[in-house]
């Protein structure tokens, strides 16, 4: 496996330092044009959790997408933009516009021949290799590519701490497939092999992780935008994610994905695994990086040996963070109902409400509130003893 990682600085969105960027990034493979041949169709699989503005740092900025799609271009293939939005929205064609049109994606088929995906319909696929999801439904524009190129996002989250390259292909199975995985999968270790599974099927030919403005605190969808000036790349979703973790300061060990990798015998899953090529990982790492309060509980007990999944098991609702709902910013558009695989939240009167007691931790809910009206409260033993990780 080709473990570099290419950093490359970019300071702002300007098209061309983003141009600049994204060609640099991709340099040390020879380019584009080393991978795809013309005629290919390739798909760019952005982060598209919900519609939302450039400047919020929840999608993948389409300054990105533009100069990635250029360069697909210029290599003689086709760049087509693909994604399924995050839980709580169904895949159709009314939920894709939407999306492109406030994620800034609408006029990028005009500048760059990207083509959008519209195209709703997906098909169930057999993966033996799988070691937990052997078998899922992958939406059609993934499965008739030629070639996929991973536009992830480096975003924190709720539930798997980062939001990067392994995380982002999720985004392959439709709609409301993916909370269905939560209902069925309750802990992040077994999700987090999920995320390998669907990861190792897909098998982007390069992973382009978008860094100039992240986000941290409470990501992916309400967390706060964060200059990070940094552009990622590799052939290898896990060691862009390895990278990726090493400049926000968080321990592999605390990382699920990696730490699923490793328990797994599958490199990277460390610093020291990855061949950056660029800056010292040590010179990029970003100070006071802002955890969600949720770290605490799913990572807390990662130094703790083999006592680590007794603690959980014992401490898991009194160490967890419990979402909540800000009843000021509901709007009552029941998209956390959606969202929710347990259906432990109901809409009453315009106002969502969470049975505490079904609840099972997975912030699917935070996740696809575009309102900020899921509040995530930490317990007290959460508070006395989380601390950090």
């Amino acid at each position: 496996m080709d473990n570099r990682v290419r950093i490359v600085r970019c300071a702002s969105y300007g098209d061309a330092s983003v141009g600049r960027a994204v060609a640099e990034a991709v340099e040390p493979w020879g380019g584009f044009g080393a991978f795809f041949k013309p005629g290919q169709r390739v798909v760019l699989k952005v982060n598209l959790l919900r519609g939302s503005r450039p400047e919020e740092a929840v999608t993948t900025h389409p300054a990105v997408v533009k100069a990635v799609a250029a360069a697909v271009r210029e290599a003689g293939a086709t760049p087509i933009l693909a994604d399924s939005p995050g839980s709580g929205l169904p895949y159709t064609e009314r939920t894709l516009e939407k999306c492109y049109r406030r994620s800034g994606y609408l006029g990028l088929a005009d500048e760059t021949g990207l083509e959008l995906n519209y195209d709703t319909t997906s098909r169930e696929v057999l993966f033996d290799d799988g070691r937990v999801a052997k078998k899922f439904t992958v939406i059609t524009p993934v499965l008739e590519a030629d070639a996929v190129v991973n536009l992830c996002k480096l975003k924190t989250h709720t539930f798997t701490m980062l939001t990067g390259a392994v995380k982002n292909l999720f985004g392959v199975l439709p709609g409301f497939d993916k909370p269905a995985y939560h209902a069925r999968i309750r802990t992040v270790d077994n999700f987090a092999d999920v995320l390998l599974d669907v990861a190792f099927f897909v098998k982007p030919a390069f992973s382009i992780m978008e860094a100039v403005v992240a986000m941290e605190g409470n990501g992916p969808g309400a967390g706060e935008p964060r200059n990070v000036g940094l552009i990622l790349a590799g052939t290898s979703p896990l060691a862009v994610d390895t990278a990726a973790g090493a400049i926000t300061g968080l321990p592999p060990e605390n990382h699920p994905v990696l730490r699923a990798a490793a328990a797994r015998g599958i490199e990277p899953n460390r610093p020291e695994d990855v061949d950056v090529v660029g800056p010292a990982l040590e010179a990029l790492r970003v100070p006071d990086w802002k955890w969600p309060p949720t770290v605490a509980g799913e990572g807390g007990f990662a130094g703790y040996g083999p006592l680590q999944g007794i603690l959980r098991a014992l401490l898991r609702n009194s160490l967890s963070v419990q979402p909540r709902v800000r009843r000021e910013r509901c709007t009552g558009c029941g998209l956390c109902r959606e969202s929710c695989p347990v259906s432990a939240i109901s809409v009453i009167n315009d106002k969502s409400y969470i049975d505490e007691k079904l609840c099972i931790r997975c912030y699917c809910c935070h996740e696809a509130c575009a309102h900020d009206a899921i509040q995530l409260r930490r317990s007290l033993l959460h508070r006395l003893v989380g601390g950090r990780f």
